[in-house]
């Protein structure tokens, strides 16, 4: 049988290291893209929830990404913060012991998230990260754990948003 390969996507993570390359991400490419080219079956999108996103929300999810919401909290500024990256482990660890996942990409540049990979490959869990952030800039944490790291600047031209 064939591993059910899972997606874990630090939303804010994707969305500004796409901004900082300097071009828009088109999502429903994106979740097309992560399907072919990993065999991902289910694409868990971690992302702060704001209502006045809601026709966001539902056309990621239209273009095939499951939500996992974190609660908005606002800095001293108003700046919104919705820090997921807790929620992605918790939703990684429970997905390896209650479902067996033996397969993951990951979508972020965090070094945060290095030891999530450390305890993958403990585990025997396939792990690929898809880095948003540039090579310089994707964290030292996470190239130093071997996995295979693919860059979002490398295939721009497959996935960038262009308005109709």
């Amino acid at each position: 049988m064939d591993a059910k390969i899972v997606a874990y996507i630090d939303g804010a993570n994707l969305h500004k290291g796409v901004e900082g390359l300097g071009w828009k991400l088109d999502y429903r490419k994106f979740r097309s893209w992560i399907r072919q080219k990993f065999n991902v079956a289910d694409a868990h999108l971690f992302i702060g929830l704001m209502p006045k996103h809601a026709n966001l929300y539902t056309s990621l999810q239209d273009a095939g990404y499951k939500l996992v919401f974190k609660e908005v909290v606002y800095d001293g500024d108003g700046k919104a913060k919705g820090n997921c990256d807790a929620d992605l482990v918790l939703q990684a660890a429970k997905d390896h012991y209650e479902s067996g996942v033996t397969a993951i990409v990951l979508v972020s540049s965090d070094g945060d998230y290095s030891s999530l990979v450390k305890f993958w490959l403990e585990k025997g869990v396939r792990c690929t990260i898809v880095s948003p952030a540039p090579i310089r800039k994707c964290s030292i944490l996470l190239k130093k754990t071997g996995v295979p790291i693919v860059y979002l600047e490398h295939v721009k031209h497959k996935l960038w948003y262009r308005p109709k």
